[in-house]
């Protein structure tokens, strides 16, 4: 079994369309891209390092594998191992072609798909942006764990990372941390069902 494990940079109010820049995902309007960037500073990059550190496989959605192959095989320095690790890619169309080398295509009924590959031996899926992706995977009870990165601003839209649909779950902190600049690093991990109580 290897685990599933989604990351996330992430608004106060839940938004993860763009982080990374300007020209990231402009879809429906969203003209926010590059939200991160005033916030991340040498003590996020030591975090994201940890975040980054292989061994693992890579689960991304269509859109993030197209922002993505135009990046990372030209700058596998920044990131040790990125190139060499299997990259599964979800896709509606059974005919992609993947260039990215070591790309895997995962079509056709792909929460069987993904839930073949969990139990398959092997490093860790680690899920990065893929905003579709991860509803279907919260919906299906996929998500072993939370890797999320807060930072202090609202947006007021763009896509978010809970929507109508997520299963209740419950999930239990595992790691976390405050940079200086107020981004928060909260690691989670599935916890079983939602409890119910009282404060009465």
């Amino acid at each position: 079994m290897r685990k599933l494990i989604v990351l996330e940079f992430m608004t106060l109010d839940g938004v993860i369309q763009a982080p990374g820049g300007s020209k990231e995902d402009a879809a429906e309007g969203f003209h926010y891209g590059g939200w991160q960037s005033p916030y991340f500073d040498d003590e996020s990059g030591k975090e994201m390092e940890e975040q980054m550190r292989q061994p693992f496989s890579l689960l991304l959605g269509k859109k993030t594998y197209d922002i993505w192959v135009n990046y990372w095989p030209k700058h596998g320095d920044l990131w040790p191992g990125v190139n060499e690790s299997t990259k599964y890619i979800v896709s509606h169309d059974s005919n992609l072609k993947l260039e990215w080398e070591n790309s895997v295509l995962v079509s056709g009924d792909v929460v069987k798909e993904i839930t073949k590959l969990k139990e398959q031996d092997g490093p860790d899926l680690k899920v990065w942006g893929s905003a579709n992706l991860v509803q279907t995977l919260l919906k299906n009870d996929l998500v072993d764990e939370l890797w999320l990165k807060t930072f202090p601003i609202t947006l007021g839209s763009g896509k978010r990372l809970f929507v109508e649909g997520t299963i209740p779950a419950a999930f239990k902190l595992t790691y976390s941390k405050v940079t200086s600049k107020g981004v928060i690093f909260a690691n989670y991990e599935r916890a079983g069902e939602v409890q119910n109580g009282s404060m009465i």
